[in-house]
């Protein structure tokens, strides 16, 4: 299966990216878009949704 990434909304041109692949089932592939050939960590979906709203929310935000 040819997997198709695509860089977070959130990331930056200054280099700190992530990349997320679609089409798994219950499961989202990660990886640095700095290190394509590198480590893919794939995360349950439903933890990977309560992480994307936790960023949206602001919970990682500096205080």
């Amino acid at each position: 299966m040819d997997t198709t990434w695509r860089k977070s909304t959130y990331s930056s041109d200054g280099g700190q990216c992530i990349e997320v692949a679609d089409g798994f089932p219950n499961a989202v592939p990660v990886r640095d878009s700095k290190d394509p050939d590198g480590p893919t960590l794939r995360f349950p979906s439903a933890a990977w949704q309560a992480f994307v709203t936790a960023v949206r929310t602001g919970e990682f935000d500096a205080s």
